[in-house]
């Protein structure tokens, strides 16, 4: 009997060993660093995270976790993991990991970025891309895209040639001003415009601010920083400017006769407001947090990408020299470009793509944050805790790409050239993917080819005498240039007529 008992106790003792092994090991976080203290963490966020994570990843490999005071970041950077992550268990990471600024200017996560995956998300995102970017509605618009670029040609034309041009300031007033005329067909006044293009960087900088009280929640009435109030500031005037938008709208629709002409967005959000027993009904605060959505992250997004391509293009002059060859084949340089043109300018594609590999827009993309505790790579992430898709180093990997830092369009011609912008390949994701993707790729995709190729083949642009070239990025929510860059253009067209 003695030693049935010693049998028993110790097969009690491996059966329970076994649990609390198992246990260990189905909860076992990612590696990283010991958490950092608050004089710690905070000179760390204000450092270019990319290039933290870079060094982090090299110690730690392909997963790792930071814990910052309360909060636990888990970044990933390999082509396998992220599929896990947005494909495998999509569902679990569709939701967002939201900071006190995104949760402002999202107007209490009433939009379509930082809203939670559910009924409300679906709706807002159905109606976006139905009624703003279905094909048929993308081709119908073509004319308001193409009048504000030919009004960008025609100013640099006849007011800026033989002159340093900030380009990216120039690119960021003309897509700000493609958003107007989508969004409700111009109606709005120059001073209200000037109004509107002050606000929009100051909400996109701010949105990617870390607040202290994001990492020590009981800190969050206090707003140590001013972040939160900065912010409540910045979407009062935005505000402001949309209920005078909304007004002038109005009035201006009041005279319309039902279908008389085709509806910009804004008259469709509003009809919709007013079917308030409809499935596709939407609030005020919707439409507000929508046209956020779309005027912060279609016009910052989109002018960096072009402001990042001009620059590689004068620090590669030979993929310059090509670019103007394809033009010159493809338009001609007594015609001017237009969208019809896109599918013929292949390599002109293929700059913007090698654009979006080396300097994507969003580099971490939004975080997402899992509604339960999941398993990647092995690992355990639990419930809430900030998941970092680390776009910027995959696509700078030197096992997936050849020769990772150098500008080679060409990598886009070949093989790779059938990889496109939808998030299907988890070694490209410059807008993401899976269900959280960015929306507005399609127009973005339309608009930063055709603006680019529009501004390269009418003019020729050199830097400025005795000017250097810098390439170094600056980090925030946006990965924008370090420094602005100047460029000069000349007339590139045989006819001044082509200029109007």
């Amino acid at each position: 009997m003695d030693q049935f008992y010693i049998v028993a106790l110790s097969f009690s003792v491996l059966v329970l060993s076994m649990i609390f092994w198992y246990i260990k090991k189905s909860t076992t976080l990612p590696p990283g660093p010991r958490g950092l203290p608050i004089v710690g963490f905070l000179p760390f966020l204000n450092q270019n995270l990319h290039v933290q994570f870079a060094g982090l990843a090299d110690k730690y490999g392909p997963i790792f976790k930071i814990r910052l005071g309360h909060k636990l970041w888990v970044v990933i950077g390999s082509p396998s993991l992220t599929k896990e992550v947005v494909r495998d268990h999509d569902p679990i990471f569709a939701n967002r990991d939201v900071s006190v600024a995104a949760e402002v200017v999202s107007y209490g996560m009433k939009d379509m970025v930082f809203s939670p995956n559910n009924s409300d998300w679906r709706k807002m995102r159905k109606i976006f891309s139905r009624e703003m970017l279905s094909t048929r509605s993308l081709e119908a618009t073509y004319n308001l895209r193409k009048d504000v670029v030919r009004n960008t040609i025609s100013d640099i034309y006849y007011n800026k040639i033989e002159k340093p041009i900030e380009i990216g300031e120039l690119i960021f007033v003309t897509v700000v001003n493609v958003m107007i005329n989508l969004l409700w067909g111009g109606t709005i006044d120059e001073g209200l415009a000037a109004e509107f293009k002050a606000v929009i960087p100051k909400l996109v900088d701010l949105t990617g601010k870390a607040n202290i009280s994001d990492f020590f929640p009981i800190l969050a009435g206090l707003d140590l920083q001013g972040i939160k109030k900065d912010m409540e500031i910045q979407l009062q005037n935005m505000d402001r400017i949309f209920d005078l938008v909304i007004a002038q709208h109005k009035k201006k629709l009041s005279g319309y006769k039902k279908d008389e002409e085709r509806k910009d967005f804004l008259q469709i959000l509003l009809e919709l407001k007013e079917k308030e027993d409809s499935e596709m009904s939407i609030t005020l605060t919707q439409i507000k947090a929508m046209l956020v959505d779309i005027v912060s992250g279609g016009t910052d997004t989109s002018s960096t990408t072009i402001d990042w391509a001009m620059a590689e293009l004068m620090n590669n002059p030979e993929v310059m020299a090509k670019v103007e060859q394809e033009l010159s084949d493809v338009v001609g340089l007594n015609n001017i470009v237009e969208e019809s043109h896109m599918p013929k300018l292949q390599y002109v594609e293929a700059v913007v793509k090698e654009t979006m590999r080396l300097h994507p827009a969003v580099p971490f993309l939004v975080p997402r944050s899992p509604t339960q505790s999941s398993t990647i790579g092995g690992y355990t992430i639990p419930k809430n805790t900030a998941v970092f898709i680390n776009v910027w180093s995959i696509q700078r990997d030197s096992s997936i790409w050849d020769n990772p830092l150098d500008f080679k369009p060409e990598r886009f011609l070949d093989n790779n050239g059938k990889m496109d912008l939808g998030g299907n390949k988890f070694s490209y994701l410059p807008f993401g993917s899976g269900r959280r993707m960015c929306p507005g790729m399609p127009l973005a995709d339309r608009m930063i080819i055709y603006l680019l190729a529009s501004l390269l083949h009418s003019f020729e642009w050199k830097l400025p005498k005795g000017e250097t070239l810098d390439m170094s990025e600056r980090f925030g929510i946006v990965l924008r240039k370090s420094t602005p860059l100047y460029v000069i253009p000349s007339p590139r067209l045989s006819d001044s007529d082509l200029y109007t």
